[in-house]
Protein backbone atom coordinates (compact mmCIF):
# COMPACT_ATOMS: atom_id res chain seq x y z
CA UNK A 1 0.00 0.00 0.00
CA UNK A 2 2.66 2.50 -0.98
CA UNK A 3 0.28 5.36 -1.65
CA UNK A 4 1.11 8.94 -2.32
CA UNK A 5 -0.97 12.09 -2.37
CA UNK A 6 -0.17 13.78 -5.65
CA UNK A 7 -2.36 16.86 -5.29
CA UNK A 8 -3.14 17.43 -1.62
CA UNK A 9 -0.91 19.13 0.93
CA UNK A 10 -2.19 18.77 4.47
CA UNK A 11 -2.06 21.70 6.89
CA UNK A 12 -2.47 21.86 10.66
CA UNK A 13 -6.27 21.69 10.69
CA UNK A 14 -6.46 18.73 8.31
CA UNK A 15 -3.82 16.74 10.18
CA UNK A 16 -5.45 17.25 13.56
CA UNK A 17 -8.85 16.38 12.13
CA UNK A 18 -7.35 13.23 10.62
CA UNK A 19 -5.90 12.36 14.03
CA UNK A 20 -9.31 12.48 15.72
CA UNK A 21 -10.87 10.59 12.83
CA UNK A 22 -8.40 7.72 12.96
CA UNK A 23 -8.79 7.58 16.76
CA UNK A 24 -12.53 7.15 16.23
CA UNK A 25 -11.82 4.39 13.69
CA UNK A 26 -9.68 2.55 16.25
CA UNK A 27 -12.46 2.90 18.83
CA UNK A 28 -15.06 1.48 16.43
CA UNK A 29 -12.73 -1.39 15.51
CA UNK A 30 -12.23 -2.29 19.18
CA UNK A 31 -15.95 -2.07 19.89
CA UNK A 32 -16.63 -4.93 17.47
CA UNK A 33 -14.22 -7.20 19.34
CA UNK A 34 -15.71 -6.28 22.72
CA UNK A 35 -19.26 -6.83 21.47
CA UNK A 36 -18.43 -10.28 20.10
CA UNK A 37 -16.50 -11.54 23.14
CA UNK A 38 -19.36 -11.07 25.59
CA UNK A 39 -21.81 -13.19 23.56
CA UNK A 40 -19.62 -16.21 22.88
CA UNK A 41 -21.59 -18.42 25.36
CA UNK A 42 -24.86 -17.56 23.56
CA UNK A 43 -23.26 -18.26 20.19
CA UNK A 44 -21.99 -21.62 21.45
CA UNK A 45 -25.47 -22.64 22.61
CA UNK A 46 -27.14 -21.42 19.42
CA UNK A 47 -24.70 -23.31 17.18
CA UNK A 48 -24.91 -26.40 19.38
CA UNK A 49 -21.14 -26.94 19.62
CA UNK A 50 -19.10 -28.48 22.40
CA UNK A 51 -16.30 -26.72 24.25
CA UNK A 52 -13.73 -28.44 22.07
CA UNK A 53 -15.55 -27.50 18.87
CA UNK A 54 -15.85 -23.92 20.10
CA UNK A 55 -12.11 -23.84 20.67
CA UNK A 56 -11.60 -24.99 17.09
CA UNK A 57 -13.99 -22.36 15.76
CA UNK A 58 -12.31 -19.58 17.75
CA UNK A 59 -9.04 -20.30 15.93
CA UNK A 60 -10.61 -19.22 12.63
CA UNK A 61 -10.56 -15.43 13.22
CA UNK A 62 -6.78 -15.51 13.58
CA UNK A 63 -6.47 -17.85 10.59
CA UNK A 64 -8.63 -15.56 8.47
CA UNK A 65 -6.66 -12.49 9.56
CA UNK A 66 -3.29 -14.11 8.85
CA UNK A 67 -4.41 -15.16 5.36
CA UNK A 68 -6.06 -11.85 4.42
CA UNK A 69 -3.71 -9.22 5.85
CA UNK A 70 -1.10 -9.56 3.07
CA UNK A 71 -3.88 -8.55 0.62
CA UNK A 72 -4.40 -5.16 2.27
CA UNK A 73 -1.66 -3.42 0.31
CA UNK A 74 -3.17 -4.26 -3.05
CA UNK A 75 -6.63 -3.16 -1.89
CA UNK A 76 -5.39 0.24 -0.73
CA UNK A 77 -3.30 0.72 -3.87
CA UNK A 78 -6.28 -0.02 -6.06
CA UNK A 79 -8.88 2.14 -4.29
CA UNK A 80 -6.88 4.69 -2.27
CA UNK A 81 -6.37 4.74 1.49
CA UNK A 82 -9.65 6.39 2.51
CA UNK A 83 -11.92 4.34 0.25
CA UNK A 84 -10.12 1.13 1.17
CA UNK A 85 -10.45 1.83 4.90
CA UNK A 86 -14.10 2.76 4.49
CA UNK A 87 -14.89 -0.51 2.73
CA UNK A 88 -12.75 -2.76 4.91
CA UNK A 89 -13.99 -1.24 8.16
CA UNK A 90 -17.61 -1.59 7.02
CA UNK A 91 -16.96 -5.22 6.11
CA UNK A 92 -15.51 -5.75 9.61
CA UNK A 93 -18.36 -4.09 11.49
CA UNK A 94 -21.02 -5.88 9.44
CA UNK A 95 -19.28 -9.24 9.92
CA UNK A 96 -20.05 -8.95 13.65
CA UNK A 97 -23.52 -10.32 12.84
CA UNK A 98 -22.25 -13.52 11.18
CA UNK A 99 -21.24 -15.70 14.19
CA UNK A 100 -24.58 -15.19 15.97
CA UNK A 101 -26.44 -16.18 12.80
CA UNK A 102 -24.48 -19.46 12.41
CA UNK A 103 -26.65 -22.54 13.12
CA UNK A 104 -23.84 -25.13 13.27
CA UNK A 105 -20.09 -25.66 13.53
CA UNK A 106 -19.36 -25.40 9.79
CA UNK A 107 -21.16 -22.08 9.32
CA UNK A 108 -19.70 -20.78 12.58
CA UNK A 109 -16.15 -21.49 11.37
CA UNK A 110 -16.91 -19.87 8.00
CA UNK A 111 -18.41 -16.80 9.66
CA UNK A 112 -15.48 -16.44 12.02
CA UNK A 113 -13.04 -16.78 9.13
CA UNK A 114 -14.71 -13.82 7.35
CA UNK A 115 -14.86 -11.95 10.66
CA UNK A 116 -11.11 -12.41 11.17
CA UNK A 117 -10.16 -11.67 7.56
CA UNK A 118 -12.03 -8.35 7.54
CA UNK A 119 -10.60 -7.52 10.97
CA UNK A 120 -7.04 -8.10 9.81
CA UNK A 121 -7.28 -6.12 6.58
CA UNK A 122 -8.99 -3.14 8.23
CA UNK A 123 -6.38 -3.36 11.02
CA UNK A 124 -3.55 -2.97 8.49
CA UNK A 125 -5.31 -0.08 6.72
CA UNK A 126 -6.02 1.91 9.87
CA UNK A 127 -2.55 1.36 11.34
CA UNK A 128 -0.97 2.57 8.08
CA UNK A 129 -3.03 5.75 8.23
CA UNK A 130 -2.22 6.11 11.93
CA UNK A 131 1.51 6.01 11.14
CA UNK A 132 0.97 8.64 8.44
CA UNK A 133 -0.76 10.98 10.90
CA UNK A 134 2.02 10.37 13.43
CA UNK A 135 4.64 11.29 10.83
CA UNK A 136 2.78 14.48 9.91
CA UNK A 137 2.37 15.51 13.56
CA UNK A 138 6.01 14.63 14.28
CA UNK A 139 5.12 13.14 17.66
CA UNK A 140 4.03 9.75 18.94
CA UNK A 141 0.30 8.93 18.73
CA UNK A 142 0.26 5.21 17.94
CA UNK A 143 0.17 4.13 21.58
CA UNK A 144 -2.80 6.39 22.20
CA UNK A 145 -4.57 5.07 19.10
CA UNK A 146 -4.23 1.52 20.38
CA UNK A 147 -5.41 2.79 23.74
CA UNK A 148 -8.56 4.03 22.01
CA UNK A 149 -8.95 0.53 20.54
CA UNK A 150 -8.88 -0.82 24.10
CA UNK A 151 -11.45 1.79 25.15
CA UNK A 152 -13.67 0.67 22.30
CA UNK A 153 -13.28 -2.96 23.35
CA UNK A 154 -14.29 -2.05 26.92
CA UNK A 155 -17.33 -0.09 25.65
CA UNK A 156 -18.37 -2.94 23.39
CA UNK A 157 -17.98 -5.50 26.16
CA UNK A 158 -19.94 -3.30 28.59
CA UNK A 159 -22.84 -3.03 26.14
CA UNK A 160 -22.62 -6.76 25.48
CA UNK A 161 -22.69 -7.53 29.21
CA UNK A 162 -25.86 -5.45 29.61
CA UNK A 163 -27.45 -7.24 26.64
CA UNK A 164 -26.48 -10.65 28.01
CA UNK A 165 -27.88 -9.90 31.48
CA UNK A 166 -31.09 -8.66 29.87
CA UNK A 167 -31.38 -11.95 27.98
CA UNK A 168 -31.32 -10.23 24.59
CA UNK A 169 -31.03 -12.52 21.60
CA UNK A 170 -27.44 -12.14 20.32
CA UNK A 171 -28.69 -12.04 16.72
CA UNK A 172 -30.70 -8.89 17.48
CA UNK A 173 -27.88 -7.47 19.61
CA UNK A 174 -25.16 -8.03 17.01
CA UNK A 175 -27.20 -6.97 13.99
CA UNK A 176 -28.11 -3.74 15.79
CA UNK A 177 -24.52 -3.19 16.93
CA UNK A 178 -23.22 -3.93 13.43
CA UNK A 179 -25.47 -1.31 11.86
CA UNK A 180 -24.65 1.35 14.47
CA UNK A 181 -20.90 0.71 14.34
CA UNK A 182 -20.93 0.68 10.53
CA UNK A 183 -22.55 4.11 10.44
CA UNK A 184 -20.10 5.46 13.03
CA UNK A 185 -17.16 3.99 11.14
CA UNK A 186 -18.28 5.44 7.81
CA UNK A 187 -18.70 8.86 9.43
CA UNK A 188 -15.20 8.73 10.94
CA UNK A 189 -13.63 7.65 7.64
CA UNK A 190 -14.83 10.86 6.00
CA UNK A 191 -12.00 12.74 7.71
CA UNK A 192 -9.02 10.38 7.38
CA UNK A 193 -6.30 11.15 4.84
CA UNK A 194 -7.27 10.44 1.24
CA UNK A 195 -3.93 9.06 0.03
CA UNK A 196 -3.62 7.72 -3.51
CA UNK A 197 -0.94 6.10 -5.59
CA UNK A 198 1.17 7.89 -8.15
CA UNK A 199 -0.21 7.25 -11.67
CA UNK A 200 3.01 5.58 -12.79
CA UNK A 201 3.64 3.70 -9.54
CA UNK A 202 4.01 -0.04 -9.85
CA UNK A 203 1.18 -1.78 -7.98
CA UNK A 204 2.11 -4.11 -5.15
CA UNK A 205 1.63 -7.86 -5.59
CA UNK A 206 -1.86 -9.09 -4.90
CA UNK A 207 -0.55 -11.23 -2.06
CA UNK A 208 2.63 -9.78 -0.49
CA UNK A 209 4.78 -11.75 1.94
CA UNK A 210 6.32 -9.81 4.84
CA UNK A 211 9.53 -7.98 3.83
CA UNK A 212 12.75 -8.74 5.65
CA UNK A 213 12.57 -5.38 7.45
CA UNK A 214 9.41 -6.54 9.25
CA UNK A 215 10.86 -9.73 10.70
CA UNK A 216 12.89 -8.30 13.60
CA UNK A 217 10.17 -5.80 14.43
CA UNK A 218 7.60 -8.58 14.17
CA UNK A 219 9.65 -10.76 16.54
CA UNK A 220 9.45 -8.03 19.19
CA UNK A 221 5.70 -7.78 18.61
CA UNK A 222 5.43 -11.57 18.81
CA UNK A 223 6.95 -11.57 22.31
CA UNK A 224 4.61 -8.83 23.51
CA UNK A 225 1.44 -10.36 22.08
CA UNK A 226 2.35 -13.80 23.42
CA UNK A 227 2.68 -12.33 26.92
CA UNK A 228 -0.55 -10.38 26.49
CA UNK A 229 -2.54 -13.36 25.25
CA UNK A 230 -1.17 -15.65 27.96
CA UNK A 231 -1.97 -13.15 30.70
CA UNK A 232 -5.48 -12.36 29.48
CA UNK A 233 -6.48 -15.99 28.94
CA UNK A 234 -4.60 -17.69 31.76
CA UNK A 235 -4.11 -15.19 34.60
CA UNK A 236 -7.42 -16.10 36.25
CA UNK A 237 -6.71 -19.83 35.91
CA UNK A 238 -3.20 -19.31 37.31
CA UNK A 239 -4.51 -17.52 40.40
CA UNK A 240 -7.18 -20.14 41.03
CA UNK A 241 -5.17 -23.29 40.36
CA UNK A 242 -1.73 -22.24 41.58
CA UNK A 243 -2.53 -19.82 44.42
CA UNK A 244 -6.03 -21.05 45.38
CA UNK A 245 -7.76 -17.70 44.90
CA UNK A 246 -11.53 -17.38 44.59
CA UNK A 247 -13.15 -17.15 41.17
CA UNK A 248 -14.18 -13.56 41.88
CA UNK A 249 -10.65 -12.42 42.72
CA UNK A 250 -9.29 -14.21 39.66
CA UNK A 251 -11.80 -12.45 37.40
CA UNK A 252 -10.84 -9.08 38.88
CA UNK A 253 -7.19 -9.79 38.01
CA UNK A 254 -8.03 -10.31 34.33
CA UNK A 255 -10.14 -7.16 34.15
CA UNK A 256 -7.45 -5.16 35.95
CA UNK A 257 -4.83 -6.40 33.50
CA UNK A 258 -6.92 -5.19 30.54
CA UNK A 259 -7.57 -1.81 32.18
CA UNK A 260 -3.88 -1.42 33.01
CA UNK A 261 -2.97 -1.96 29.36
CA UNK A 262 -5.60 0.53 28.17
CA UNK A 263 -4.44 3.26 30.55
CA UNK A 264 -0.76 2.63 29.77
CA UNK A 265 -1.39 2.86 26.04
CA UNK A 266 -3.30 6.13 26.32
CA UNK A 267 -0.49 7.62 28.43
CA UNK A 268 2.30 5.93 26.48
CA UNK A 269 2.77 8.58 23.78
CA UNK A 270 4.16 11.09 26.27
CA UNK A 271 6.69 8.54 27.45
CA UNK A 272 7.74 7.75 23.88
CA UNK A 273 8.13 11.43 23.00
CA UNK A 274 10.20 11.99 26.14
CA UNK A 275 12.49 8.97 26.03
CA UNK A 276 12.25 7.58 22.51
CA UNK A 277 10.80 4.33 21.21
CA UNK A 278 13.87 2.13 21.79
CA UNK A 279 14.29 3.11 25.43
CA UNK A 280 10.56 2.81 26.00
CA UNK A 281 10.44 -0.74 24.63
CA UNK A 282 13.54 -1.70 26.58
CA UNK A 283 12.14 -0.27 29.82
CA UNK A 284 8.83 -2.00 29.10
CA UNK A 285 10.69 -5.28 28.67
CA UNK A 286 12.35 -4.79 32.06
CA UNK A 287 8.97 -4.13 33.71
CA UNK A 288 7.34 -7.10 31.98
CA UNK A 289 10.22 -9.39 32.91
CA UNK A 290 10.08 -8.25 36.54
CA UNK A 291 6.33 -8.85 36.51
CA UNK A 292 6.82 -12.36 35.12
CA UNK A 293 9.40 -13.18 37.79
CA UNK A 294 7.01 -11.90 40.44
CA UNK A 295 4.18 -14.04 39.05
CA UNK A 296 6.14 -17.30 39.05
CA UNK A 297 7.68 -16.72 42.50
CA UNK A 298 4.75 -15.07 44.31
CA UNK A 299 3.56 -16.97 47.40
CA UNK A 300 0.39 -14.90 47.66
CA UNK A 301 -2.38 -13.77 45.31
CA UNK A 302 -1.74 -10.06 45.87
CA UNK A 303 1.88 -10.31 44.74
CA UNK A 304 0.91 -12.32 41.66
CA UNK A 305 -1.69 -9.70 40.75
CA UNK A 306 1.00 -7.02 41.07
CA UNK A 307 3.14 -9.12 38.76
CA UNK A 308 0.40 -9.29 36.13
CA UNK A 309 -0.04 -5.53 36.48
CA UNK A 310 3.66 -4.95 35.82
CA UNK A 311 3.46 -7.20 32.77
CA UNK A 312 0.52 -5.20 31.43
CA UNK A 313 2.38 -1.92 31.95
CA UNK A 314 5.50 -3.30 30.29
CA UNK A 315 3.97 -4.72 27.13
CA UNK A 316 1.19 -2.15 26.58
CA UNK A 317 3.04 0.15 24.17
CA UNK A 318 5.15 -2.46 22.37
CA UNK A 319 2.67 -3.46 19.66
CA UNK A 320 1.71 0.15 18.76
CA UNK A 321 5.41 0.99 18.49
CA UNK A 322 6.01 -2.12 16.39
CA UNK A 323 3.39 -0.93 13.88
CA UNK A 324 4.91 2.54 13.88
CA UNK A 325 8.38 1.08 13.31
CA UNK A 326 7.12 -1.10 10.47
CA UNK A 327 5.57 1.92 8.80
CA UNK A 328 8.95 3.62 8.68
CA UNK A 329 11.21 0.63 8.12
CA UNK A 330 11.52 0.65 4.34
CA UNK A 331 10.09 1.60 0.96
CA UNK A 332 6.99 -0.58 1.37
CA UNK A 333 5.49 0.50 4.71
CA UNK A 334 2.05 -1.06 4.36
CA UNK A 335 3.58 -4.39 3.36
CA UNK A 336 5.78 -4.19 6.46
CA UNK A 337 2.77 -3.30 8.63
CA UNK A 338 0.89 -6.28 7.20
CA UNK A 339 3.89 -8.48 7.93
CA UNK A 340 4.14 -7.33 11.55
CA UNK A 341 0.37 -7.70 11.96
CA UNK A 342 0.50 -11.24 10.59
CA UNK A 343 3.27 -12.19 13.00
CA UNK A 344 1.48 -10.68 16.00
CA UNK A 345 -1.87 -12.27 15.08
CA UNK A 346 -0.08 -15.61 14.80
CA UNK A 347 1.37 -15.08 18.27
CA UNK A 348 -2.08 -14.35 19.63
CA UNK A 349 -3.35 -17.53 17.97
CA UNK A 350 -0.74 -19.90 19.42
CA UNK A 351 -0.19 -18.33 22.86
CA UNK A 352 -3.27 -19.71 24.68
CA UNK A 353 -2.85 -23.26 23.37
CA UNK A 354 0.94 -23.22 23.89
CA UNK A 355 0.49 -22.17 27.52
CA UNK A 356 -2.11 -24.89 28.03
CA UNK A 357 0.00 -27.60 26.42
CA UNK A 358 3.08 -26.69 28.44
CA UNK A 359 1.01 -26.49 31.62
CA UNK A 360 -0.38 -29.96 30.98
CA UNK A 361 3.10 -31.35 30.41
CA UNK A 362 4.69 -29.50 33.34
CA UNK A 363 2.84 -26.78 35.28
CA UNK A 364 1.36 -23.32 34.91
CA UNK A 365 4.35 -21.96 36.77
CA UNK A 366 6.61 -23.33 34.02
CA UNK A 367 4.29 -21.87 31.39
CA UNK A 368 4.62 -18.40 32.84
CA UNK A 369 8.35 -18.99 33.10
CA UNK A 370 8.26 -19.17 29.29
CA UNK A 371 6.24 -15.95 29.20
CA UNK A 372 8.89 -14.31 31.38
CA UNK A 373 11.65 -15.42 29.00
CA UNK A 374 9.75 -13.95 26.04
CA UNK A 375 9.19 -10.72 27.99
CA UNK A 376 12.96 -10.51 28.43
CA UNK A 377 13.15 -10.79 24.65
CA UNK A 378 11.74 -7.25 24.52
CA UNK A 379 14.87 -6.02 26.30
CA UNK A 380 17.13 -7.84 23.88
CA UNK A 381 15.13 -6.97 20.76
CA UNK A 382 14.40 -3.30 21.48
CA UNK A 383 17.29 -2.20 19.29
CA UNK A 384 15.53 -3.70 16.29
CA UNK A 385 12.97 -0.91 16.75
CA UNK A 386 15.66 1.73 16.10
CA UNK A 387 15.48 1.40 12.30
CA UNK A 388 11.89 2.57 12.38
CA UNK A 389 12.32 5.52 14.74
CA UNK A 390 10.37 8.56 13.68
CA UNK A 391 12.41 11.19 11.89
CA UNK A 392 11.16 14.78 12.00
CA UNK A 393 9.76 16.09 8.73
CA UNK A 394 11.52 19.08 7.23
CA UNK A 395 10.25 22.03 9.19
CA UNK A 396 7.62 19.85 10.90
CA UNK A 397 4.61 18.77 8.88
CA UNK A 398 2.09 20.42 11.13
CA UNK A 399 4.11 23.60 11.35
CA UNK A 400 4.58 23.80 7.60
CA UNK A 401 1.66 23.03 5.32
CA UNK A 402 4.08 22.76 2.42
CA UNK A 403 5.91 19.78 3.91
CA UNK A 404 6.78 16.77 1.81
CA UNK A 405 3.98 14.75 0.26
CA UNK A 406 2.71 12.08 2.67
CA UNK A 407 3.53 8.43 2.16
CA UNK A 408 1.92 5.34 3.63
Amino acid sequence: MTTTSTATVFGTKEVRRARYAIAAVFTVHGSVTGSFATRVPWIQDHAGVSAGQLGLALAFPAIGASVAMPLAGAVSHRFGARTALRGLLALWTLSLALPALAPNLLTLCAGLFVYGASSGMSDVAMNALGVEVENRLDKSIMSGLHGMWSVGALLGSAAGTVAAHAGTDARLHHVTAAVVLTLLGLAACQWVFDLRSEPDEEPPPRFALPPRSALIIGAVGFCAVFAEGASLDWSAVYLQDTLDSSAGVAAVATTAFALTMAVARIAGDRVVDRFGAVRTVRAGGVLATAGGVLVVTAPHVALAMCGFGLMGLGIAVVVPLAFAAAGRSGPKPAQAIAGVATITYTSGLIAPSAIGSLAEATSLVASFGLVTVLAFGLVRGAGGRRAGDRKPAAGGAVRDAAAAEPRV
